[in-house]
């Protein structure tokens, strides 16, 4: 399992501690340190869409008019905090977000 964020956000160190208290195998990403690759942001846009941008973030505001008449992968690629946190891969299998129904989904078995 692969969970992609910043080391900085509070809902990606929660969803990481109780992954990991779950017992689950969890290998976390720094998209800063780490960018995305173009066919990874191509993945990601493929499965959640428009989705995957948090128009309420810090990094979105301060998009200019024309880069937030982007496309996500463009608006990623410049700017990957940009993207909604935590996104997690679990084998072939992509969430984004973190609430109970994806805790309960992610921590069973």
């Amino acid at each position: 399992m692969i969970l992609y964020g910043i080391p900085t956000c509070d809902t990606c160190k929660k969803a990481i501690r109780t992954l990991e208290a779950a017992g689950r195998d969890v290998t976390f990403r720094d998209i800063r340190k780490d960018p995305l690759s173009e066919a990874e942001i191509q993945e990601i846009v493929t499965e959640f869409g428009e989705r995957v941008i948090n128009k309420q973030s810090t990094s979105y505001r301060a998009f200019s008019d024309f880069l937030k008449a982007s496309e996500p992968e463009a608006q990623i690629a410049a700017q990957p905090t940009v993207m909604k946190r935590p996104l997690i891969r679990d084998g072939a299998s992509w969430t984004i977000g973190w609430d109970e129904a994806i805790e309960g989904r992610l921590t069973a078995g």
